[in-house]
């Protein structure tokens, strides 16, 4: 893979992410608002998944943000050496 395109794979992999963590947090905003503490499907109270979902979603979307810095130093790394030039 190219330094091209793999700058383009890890925006893409930071804005999926980003954008993941964005309705796992609302999920689970609305999980905890909506339904409360009835049993969802077996797997337990809807409180207690909705805020697994925020943990879950903060944690997706900071990753995101971090990727997203990390590609963006890249690219500004790279395009100030080619200004030098």
């Amino acid at each position: 893979m190219t330094k091209k395109s793999s700058g383009l794979f890890l925006s893409i992999t930071a804005f999926v992410l980003y954008l993941a963590g964005g309705l796992g947090v609302f999920g689970g905003i609305a999980l905890i608002v909506l339904l409360g503490g009835r049993d969802l499907l077996g797997w337990g109270a809807a409180r207690t998944i909705g805020y697994l979902g925020i943990c879950i979603g903060v944690s997706l979307s900071i990753m995101g943000v971090l990727i997203l810095r990390l590609v963006r130093n890249r690219t500004d790394s790279l395009l100030s050496r080619r200004a030098r030039r």
